[in-house]
């Protein structure tokens, strides 16, 4: 299974964090949307692989994620 963690620095950005909170996409079962007040950092962990409403999120803030990696899931012994 493939994670994806994108993250934004909302320091710079065309919004702040509470109007991106009530602007957020529903997300599949799983995946979650994450922040840190006080770095004004936001971000999202998905699990599903579909991360839909993205374009709506860069829209928002007015840039693309300053970080976008991918993990593959460790198997738990």
């Amino acid at each position: 299974m493939t994670v994806r963690l994108l993250l934004w620095n909302l320091a710079d950005s065309k919004t702040t964090l509470d109007e991106l909170r009530a602007k957020l996409p529903d997300l599949p079962e799983g995946d979650h949307w994450i922040s840190d007040p006080p770095t004004e950092r936001f971000g999202l962990i998905s699990f599903s692989g579909s991360v839909g409403g993205l374009e709506r999120i860069r829209d928002l803030i007015g840039k693309d994620p300053e970080l976008g990696e991918e993990f593959e899931l460790e198997p738990q012994s």
